[in-house]
């Protein structure tokens, strides 16, 4: 299977394409990150991340897109971008009939490290272990997206998206239930 994970985001789209192989163990095909400048309007950047994403799909013809999925922030700019971005990354997918499975960043930490509470350091050195890496990818948001594919790779259920393969995990139910919680003590 190859799996190309997405660790969305407006300024710096982590993209990270992995093989799995034999023995619950996975190759990296190839990493980067998609920038796009600060200084130039939303629909312009969304349009060029767009366009890249689109040609790292053609290019690396994944099995699965998995993406992190978008929590709760503080910062509304900053959520605004990653959702607007991970949307991109579905319906890329979407337009090549690849499907897309959504994983959360504790889902994603604890595939990765055995805790949802490692920190980027962490997360970037058990990437480069379970790649083989001489060194851990950076910037964190390559590693990001790596870790996002191996998660996949180890957790292929995550949340597919469409139809009748939709399915939560027991985590993703819990974040679930505690954004419905937080909603309801805003209102």
């Amino acid at each position: 299977m190859r799996v190309f994970g997405v660790d969305p985001g407006l300024t710096r789209c982590g993209v990270g394409v992995v093989d799995q192989l034999s023995g619950r163990r996975a190759a990296l095909v190839d990493v980067g990150v998609l920038t796009s400048p600060a200084e130039t309007s939303v629909d312009l950047r969304l349009l060029q991340i767009d366009q890249r994403l689109g040609a790292w799909m053609d290019e690396h013809v994944p099995d699965v897109v998995a993406v992190e999925r978008v929590f709760a922030q503080n910062n509304v700019p900053t959520v605004m971008g990653t959702a607007q971005v991970a949307g991109l990354a579905m319906v890329a997918a979407a337009r090549r009939g690849i499907p897309v499975a959504l994983h959360t960043p504790s889902e994603v930490k604890a595939a990765v490290t055995g805790s949802g509470r490692a920190g980027k350091e962490q997360v970037q050195r058990m990437v480069a272990q379970i790649l083989s890496l001489a060194e851990p990818p950076r910037p964190a948001d390559a590693a990001d997206a790596l870790a996002i594919a191996i998660c996949h790779l180890w957790r292929p259920g995550g949340a597919l998206q469409g139809g009748d393969r939709h399915q939560l995990t027991a985590a993703q139910r819990a974040w679930a239930a505690a954004e419905h919680t937080a909603r309801r003590g805003k209102r």
